[in-house]
């Protein structure tokens, strides 16, 4: 092969390189980053990041409300095809240029460096060192301070009743347990 005819070659390995590499970091989890938001992602910045995608915003009425207990403002990524990918809160209610408090992963592809995601049991899980259960009247919060993250697991999962108090230890966690959600927070 000839230096002319083995050039196209190289370019498109390195061309497949780069796109694999932009591609995986799109669905990258990391400690203060989902995909392509960091911690100094503003709500403006939304519209660039996902712009082949759909952004239905559900707004709260913030200050101006007569409702004292207000919900935040929502933000739920849609990507082409109707499959929701995350669902973004704001810190600041109705306001453009407010960062990002957390995000709640939807989409199975987003995964950490360890390949934790949404299809990952508790086995895959507790490899994390500092991880504190915390028992809801139905759920567990597992909480990552690694990754700045909270993971829920449904009592069903543990063979407990909903609706008890009942403290949970890490032990108690079945290695299979699924999980129920996956936020990750910016603070």
């Amino acid at each position: 092969m000839t230096k002319k005819n083995s050039l196209p070659l190289i370019l498109l390995a390195i061309s497949l390189f780069i796109v694999s590499c932009n591609n995986n970091s799109k669905f990258k989890i990391e400690k203060g980053k989902v995909g392509l938001i960091t911690g100094k992602t503003t709500v403006q910045d939304l519209e660039n990041i996902f712009k082949n995608d759909s952004i239905v915003k559900n707004l709260s009425e913030g200050a101006l409300g007569d409702d004292y207990f207000q919900d935040d403002d929502e933000y739920l990524i849609f990507e082409k095809g109707g499959k929701h990918l995350l669902t973004i809160v704001p810190k600041e209610q109705l306001d453009s240029t407010s960062t990002i408090k957390s995000i709640e992963i939807h989409d199975r592809r987003f995964k950490t460096e360890d390949d934790i995601c949404l299809s990952s049991t508790f086995l895959e899980i507790s490899a994390y060192n500092n991880l504190r259960p915390e028992s809801t009247l139905q759920s567990v919060t597992l909480f990552l301070d690694a990754l700045n993250a909270t993971i829920t697991i449904d009592k069903e999962e543990l063979g407990l009743k909903n609706f008890s108090s009942q403290k949970v230890s890490l032990e108690q966690i079945p290695d299979l347990a699924k999980i129920k959600s996956f936020v990750v927070w910016f603070n």
